[in-house]
């Protein structure tokens, strides 16, 4: 697993260490169960590739921070592109699958719903660099998966670089107002069903390109709501709703209007095992965050 060291590499970890030997690089070593590797050198990855001769190749890492992608082009596309081309190359040559991690903000928004066969329409940096390394596995490895994500939601506190974990930060540091934009709409993912749903790809031998997202879509602002109901804060929190433009210069990289995706495909090969969002959520707390909700959230209550 080649940049294995964020919130998505954790939940595969935790789901395929008990069944196969696996290898787990990143350049940041944050865990004990990871080794060293920059993918985006050609030769070092190579190396490591060949000399563990892998049954899969999982390629996960890549830049999803939109503004550091539109204020760093060329890294971006080394990084999100150029290294996905050098793992078909090493896929290839092991005659191995590969799994490509995409995204549903590949898509412009202009349709309310995406499915696996819609066409991609990227608006930004990052999202042109994601599509790119889509495009170049459908078209130049032997075997591989895509999945496409959404929403990220996993790796907990100190993982989680994406929207729950940001609202709970500012609750964290004693918010009792949280700005949410209302004009915002996609699928949250939780990362352990996510890998869990890959798995049995695997398993069913089923390669190609797939839409995998948890159940029912949804807005920023029903997620933050579901959120502070499941911890228990909905009466000592306030959620205001805002535009996009309240955070147009934290947040200046364009972002689809709507990410919303369906898994039409797993759907139709009988192998969507993904839960509802609402489901996953409650799941994604009491799994990563129980005791640290305990810790930090109780004096809040006793005193809201």
């Amino acid at each position: 697993m080649a940049g294995a060291g964020g919130m998505l590499g954790e939940a595969f970890y935790r789901v395929f260490k008990d069944e196969f030997e696996i290898k787990c690089t990143d350049k940041d070593v944050n865990a004990d169960w990871l080794s060293l590797l920059d993918f985006r050198d050609f030769e070092k990855y190579k190396r490591e590739v060949m000399e563990f001769k892998p049954d899969y190749l999982f390629h996960l890492g890549a830049y999803t921070d939109l503004e550091f992608c539109e204020q760093h082009a060329d890294d971006t596309y080394a990084t999100n592109t150029l290294a996905v081309e050098n793992a078909v190359y090493f896929a290839n040559e092991l005659d191995i699958p590969l799994l490509y991690i995409s995204t549903a903000g590949i898509f412009d928004g202009g349709k309310e719903l995406y499915d696996d066969w819609d066409q991609p329409n990227p608006l930004g940096v990052y999202a042109r660099s994601k599509f790119m390394g889509e495009r170049f596995v459908c078209e130049n490895a032997k075997r591989f998966l895509i999945c496409r994500a959404g929403w990220m939601m996993g790796g907990g506190f100190n993982k989680d670089k994406k929207f729950i974990n940001k609202l709970i930060k500012q609750l964290v540091a004693g918010k009792r107002e949280l700005f949410i934009v209302n004009d915002k709409d996609g699928t949250p993912t939780f990362t352990v069903d996510f890998a869990k749903n890959v798995k049995l790809l695997l398993e069913k031998e089923y390669w190609g390109l797939y839409n995998l997202v948890c159940k029912g879509q949804t807005s920023r602002l029903e997620v933050a709501e579901e959120l502070v109901r499941l911890l228990g804060m909905q009466d000592s929190i306030k959620l205001t709703e805002v535009s996009s433009d309240y955070f147009a210069k934290e947040y200046f990289a364009q972002r689809p209007l709507s990410e919303r995706l369906v898994n039409k495909k797993l759907d139709l090969r009988g192998i969507n095992i993904m839960r509802d969002w609402r489901v996953a959520l409650k799941d994604y707390l009491d799994i990563y965050y129980a005791d640290f909700i305990k810790e930090n959230f109780k004096q809040q209550k006793q005193s809201a």
